[in-house]
């Protein structure tokens, strides 16, 4: 019986595993191993000659090529953490004027929320970018009402970066609004009522009740929020292509034009064998930081 029932699961898992193998697991293997290569993206792979770890270290090193790595790692990690600091206390805030019982229009608001995160992103930067334009966009518009001059926000260093979050979390926020909501039914209301059987005023019970009991889903959507801020893309490709001087490179982008248009595979290749290192070291961080609060 076991052995029937195991060679059904196999059968049954097969197609997603052979799926899975060949369009995640090769590229990450190839990936890798041209890390460790000297290869043009304009030959074939037979032309690569080992190298080493050469590529880390000019990646790394003083030339202009690790200066613009450094740099386009340093705009990924800006992004990411605004992004992330951003998008979990509105998700959590908006979670709960949808879920409260006493809020007019709760499920009309979650559909408009939800809604955001079904706009492709390439169309919610191209609209972005007419609301940034410095002459005919809405929001200098509506600073000009209020005697505010035109702000570049888009052509500024200074703001660049910051513009380009802003576009994310307004497309982002409606899906962890609705991972939020998730985690808040899984909470039992005789705890609010018991706090307020004790006094306890809403306050009191979100810092009491409802964070604790939310850690694992604003862990969880912590994770996912991280892994989709440094695969940010198509705002930097259509509005800024990395400028201002560079200020929104980040490495997506970066590892394109270096993989791609610069040719160096191999250089990209190593690149991007940094970007999911990286990710994966702070991923670990977050969960062993969360175990050890579970713990105490």
């Amino acid at each position: 019986m076991i052995q029937r029932y195991r060679a059904s699961a196999g059968i049954m898992l097969t197609p997603a595993v052979t799926l899975i193998g060949i369009f995640i697991l090769l590229p990450m293997m190839l990936t890798v191993w041209l890390s460790f290569q000297d290869w043009s993206t304009q030959t074939p792979f037979s032309s690569a000659s080992f190298v080493g770890l050469d590529n880390f270290r000019e990646i790394f090193g003083a030339s202009s090529v690790g200066r613009d790595f450094k740099g386009a790692l340093t705009n990924t990690a800006i992004y990411t953490a605004l992004s992330v600091i951003l998008i979990l206390p509105l998700s959590v805030a908006f979670g709960l004027m949808v879920y409260q019982h006493d809020v007019a229009g709760g499920t009309a608001l979650r559909t408009v929320l939800f809604s955001t995160y079904m706009v492709p992103m390439i169309a919610v930067a191209l609209a972005w970018s007419k609301l940034y334009s410095p002459s005919e966009g809405p929001l200098n518009q509506m600073l000009g009402l209020i005697g505010i001059g035109p702000q570049p926000f888009l052509s500024s260093p200074r703001s660049a970066l910051v513009s380009i979050v802003l576009l994310n979390v307004w497309q982002q926020v409606g899906y962890f609004t609705v991972l939020a909501i998730a985690g808040l039914t899984q909470i039992p209301g005789s705890l609010y009522e018991a706090a307020k059987l004790d006094g306890a005023n809403r306050f009191e019970q979100f810092r009491f009740i409802t964070l604790p009991l939310m850690r694992r889903t604003l862990l969880f959507s912590a994770v996912i929020a991280i892994i989709n801020a440094v695969q940010v893309f198509e705002p930097v490709a259509l509005i800024t292509q990395g400028g201002p001087v560079g200020s929104t490179n980040v490495l997506t982008y970066h590892i394109r034009r270096v993989g791609i248009e610069r040719a160096q595979g191999g250089l990209g290749s190593a690149m991007a064998v940094m970007l999911m290192l990286s990710l994966i070291v702070v991923v670990c961080a977050l969960f062993a930081l969360a175990n050890r609060k579970d713990q105490e």
